[in-house]
């Protein structure tokens, strides 16, 4: 199962993330969360900052805002963030289209467990940070009690290589990102992490 080449499984998906009640339940039964973290961190973001949102699926996190920039490798999901912003961009996390130090802030969120390699998405991620930027998001984890559900899905090629919180930890510094925060709620560990060196003025990113 591919998240770019399976149409259904991503619009399956975004319907149940995008109606709260739906996924209020969903994410408490299969992976004991609370996604209301998830709601309020996604209130909470700074309509100033230039930010990269990727993936973005249906555009749960997206504003629309110029300067907020969605990306994601499926065309379905941006065809669905679509009804929220056109600033979109199909892109690959491993591969970002955009200058070292583009952004002030990255989001990430409910992406690295389908990831191959997380720690790479990470690094690239990383990349297109400013000095001083933030990296924030949410991802599954190992050890936490749903690891027989996270085998099915990596079966089912929905999932790729999910760590534990410890991984995540690792990841993050092996980035050379500090200040960096894990909060667990269920299966789902929340991140955020700054980039190190002294923010710059903003510059434009470009967005086809």
């Amino acid at each position: 199962m591919n998240w770019k080449t399976a149409p259904l499984l991503a619009t399956l998906y975004d319907v149940a993330v995008q109606n709260r009640p739906l996924s209020r339940l969903g994410a408490r039964a299969l992976w004991n969360y609370d996604i209301t973290h998830l709601h309020k961190a996604i209130a909470a973001q700074d309509p100033s900052a230039l930010t990269l949102d990727i993936p973005c699926g249906g555009g749960l996190a997206v504003r629309d805002n110029p300067r907020h920039v969605a990306a994601d490798l499926s065309h379905t999901m941006l065809k669905r963030a679509r009804r929220k912003t056109t600033t979109l961009v199909q892109a690959d996390i491993y591969n970002l289209p955009f200058p070292t130090s583009t952004f002030d802030r990255c989001l990430t969120y409910n992406g690295l467990h389908c990831l191959e390699d997380p720690q790479a998405a990470l690094k690239e991620l990383t990349r297109v940070l400013r000095p001083g930027g933030t990296l924030q998001g949410t991802t599954l984890v190992r050890g936490a009690g749903r690891d027989p559900l996270i085998k099915l899905l990596q079966h089912q090629g929905a999932f790729g290589n999910p760590g534990t919180a410890a991984d995540l930890q690792t990841w993050l510094e092996t980035a050379l990102l500090t200040d960096i925060t894990l909060t667990t709620s269920g299966a789902v560990t929340a991140f955020t992490a700054r980039k190190t060196g002294t923010q710059h003025s903003p510059a434009s990113a470009k967005v086809d």
